[in-house]
């Protein structure tokens, strides 16, 4: 059996593939016994697709193309008639008769076939299967328990390595490292969940011409600065050097050219960009002096990252450093050369003809002999090669590099490395401000810190004008306003599919309404509270009946695995963060339909807390795979479901859910 997910806004289509035969041949599956379904790799959307096409197949005497017809969840307007629906159109042809009628014969016919049907309704040409509510009870009795529901148990098979972050050490990072990093930790954390073992990686650009610009700033201009005395990061007073280095530039061309020069005779005649060129040169024959600068300069910068590493939450198993691996890299372009798959000009520069793949030429070394991109690239790629033979090598870079991935993986193939086929790159769109494109040289970027500490104080300014905080020492406040505001940074980031570009508005960022990081978290803090008030050894064991609201809540996270598969298939946190969206959001309508605690029918008090207590793990599971547990959603220490968490979330009110709950949307 072949099957086909595909992911259409909430409403999750499942084609199923199913592999051609005897025509009258039945779907297998006719089990009563629901426990053991939960163990199967079957979902209830396989098993009523398999018994819909054995049903036409047995009433219309044909043998029809699985592909006819596609299982999805039925739209909440016809929930009444049931949970799943088929499409009936495309099989008229077949049954000569009217939809209604269709959908009727095979809606009768699925029920004699699949005992965990128990009946259906008819729109039009809409077939809407309902499941028996035991098959919802015995799934929740399974896995009510279950911490680590919705993740695989044991990594098989040789590791996906993913590579991000990758920064230069000539600037701090800023608004699209933000998505680089939080993009490329939870895309590991979602391929850890579906069973991949998973190495994350950081190559750091220290080396090449960007980093001496910032380094000769500094050593014309800098009069022996350092982060201690200008109290600044290490990373920050780098950037400035650079920002430094740029505008004395164009003061310096722009003195060329008043003189008659054009702008390329300017840029030739560049007394400081000479010096840069010969400062590389220098770094590259090992010059004691430029050593002992870039040694100094990157310890700086990388004491800078470190912090905001620590507080985007992110880390790395190894990192690697372009001035460890552009040597190998200049080892395989001579590699090239002398199998004759690289060529070189009259000036010496070292090329690719890539014209008959639909490219064009690339140089993979200046005439100087010095290293570009490629080069680094090239040696890097190869060790990550020989260091873990990897399934997959994913690059989370912005789609501005979609060429230079092309050419790395050409030019792999071409030196015969068979592992080529493995390099993956996530392009992911760029972020940008509602002005333009961020520019690091001019300095108008969004600096990561400045943007995490406006987050922090805007959740801080949020809590301190609802007040009520009195049982809060200064400590779980600030971590209470570090866990608001930095969750809401990082699900407005994660939400978006990476595919799209963002323009990042800093005013919509802090906007802590509707599909936002902070309804999540008060979720789930309403949800820890419900539990801790009902107290432990809260056991499900059956019920009589199911409220609509209660199974449509059940079926929700019934397809939370199926969710993480997606994920992972499409590489695509999105799917995660806008289906836990959807998960709050019904346990919200749950919540304000139903009594929970106050329930007075014992059988459907357990219920209901069994429900909410499986959906406080989803989200809690869900959410891991985004971003830090302990930042998202809060650890033991830092107190996150003080009651203060709730009034904060909900304005201040009652018990109910945030005041713009009724303006939710789903962004897709």
């Amino acid at each position: 059996m072949q099957i086909t997910i595909a992911l259409r806004k909430f409403n999750y289509v499942i084609v199923f593939n199913l592999v051609k035969g005897n025509k009258n041949k039945t779907f297998e599956e006719k089990s009563v016994n629901f426990a053991s379904l939960f163990n199967r790799t079957f979902m209830i959307e396989n098993i009523l697709a398999g018994h819909a096409v054995n049903a036409v197949n047995q009433l219309f005497n044909t043998q029809i193309e699985p592909s006819l017809l596609a299982v999805q969840r039925t739209i909440p307007a016809f929930r009444n008639q049931g949970d799943f629906s088929l499409v009936v159109f495309p099989l008229l042809k077949i049954s000569r008769k009217s939809p209604e009628e269709t959908a009727s014969l095979i809606g009768n016919k699925i029920l004699s076939l699949m005992p965990e049907a128990e009946g259906f309704g008819v729109v039009k040409g809409y077939l809407n299967i309902r499941i028996k509510p035991e098959y919802w009870m015995q799934f929740l009795i399974t896995h009510q328990n279950e911490f680590s529901y919705g993740k695989s148990e044991a990594a098989t098979g040789n590791p996906v390595v993913v590579e991000y972050s990758s920064p230069n050490t000539n600037k701090p990072l800023h608004l699209g490292h933000i998505r680089n990093n939080l993009l490329g930790y939870s895309v590991s954390q979602i391929l850890k969940a579906s069973g991949k073992n998973v190495v994350k990686v950081n190559l750091v650009n220290d080396r090449g011409i960007h980093i001496c610009k910032s380094m000769l700033a500094w050593k014309l201009y800098g009069n022996g600065e350092t982060p201690p005395s200008s109290g600044k990061k290490g990373d920050k007073l780098v950037g400035d050097f650079y920002v430094m280095f740029d505008r004395k530039y164009k003061e310096e061309l722009s003195a060329l050219m008043e003189k008659g020069l054009t702008e390329e005779q300017a840029a030739a005649a560049s007394g400081l960009m000479t010096q840069a060129r010969e400062m590389l040169l220098k770094w590259e024959a090992r010059d004691e002096e430029t050593l002992k600068l870039w040694n100094t300069m990157n310890g700086w910068v990388y004491e800078g990252f470190d912090l905001t590493y620590k507080r985007l939450g992110v880390n790395f198993d190894k990192i690697y450093y372009e001035s460890q691996t552009y040597l190998l890299g200049k080892k395989i372009v001579e590699e090239g050369l002398q199998s004759g798959v690289l060529f070189r000009k009259e000036d010496g520069s070292v090329w690719i003809n890539l014209i008959d793949e639909g490219l064009d030429e690339k140089l993979l070394l200046r005439s100087d002999g010095t290293s570009v991109y490629m080069t680094q690239d090239l040696g890097t790629a190869q060790l990550r090669a020989d260091d873990y033979n990897p399934d997959k090598l994913i690059y989370v870079v912005g789609n501005e590099q979609n060429y230079h991935f092309d050419v790395l993986k050409l030019i792999m193939k071409k030196m015969g490395r068979a592992w080529a086929d493995s390099i993956f790159h996530l392009s992911y769109g760029m972020v940008e401000l509602p002005e333009g494109k961020m520019k690091s040289r001019e300095g108008t970027v969004v600096d990561a810190d400045d943007l995490m500490d406006e987050m922090i104080a805007t959740a801080r300014a949020m809590t301190e004008e609802l007040g009520k905080i009195e049982d809060f020492n200064s400590s779980e406040a600030e971590a209470l306003y570090n866990m608001v505001g930095l969750g809401a940074l990082k699900y407005f980031i994660l939400k978006v599919d990476p595919k799209k570009n963002m323009t990042f508005n800093p005013r919509e960022s802090i906007d802590f309404n509707g599909n936002t990081g902070p309804f999540i978290q008060y979720t789930h803090a309403r949800i820890r509270s419900i539990m801790r008030k009902a107290g432990d050894n809260i056991i499900f064991s059956g019920a009589d009946n199911l409220h609509p609201s209660e199974s449509d809540l059940l079926i929700l996270l019934y397809q939370f695995p199926q969710m993480v598969e997606l994920a992972a298939k499409e590489l695509s946190p999105s799917i995660i963060a806008n289906y836990l969206f959807e998960v709050a959001r019904e346990y919200n309508q749950f919540y304000h339909e139903l009594t929970i605690l106050k329930e007075e029918n014992p059988g459907s008090r357990s219920l209901r807390l069994a429900i909410s207590q499986m959906t406080s793990i989803v989200i809690k599971n869900g959410m891991g795979m985004l971003v830090p547990e302990d930042v998202v959603l809060g650890s033991k220490k830092y107190k996150p479901e003080k009651n203060i968490f709730l009034s904060i979330l909900r304005g201040g009110g009652g018990g109910g859910a945030p005041p713009t709950r009724c303006a939710l949307t789903i962004s897709s």
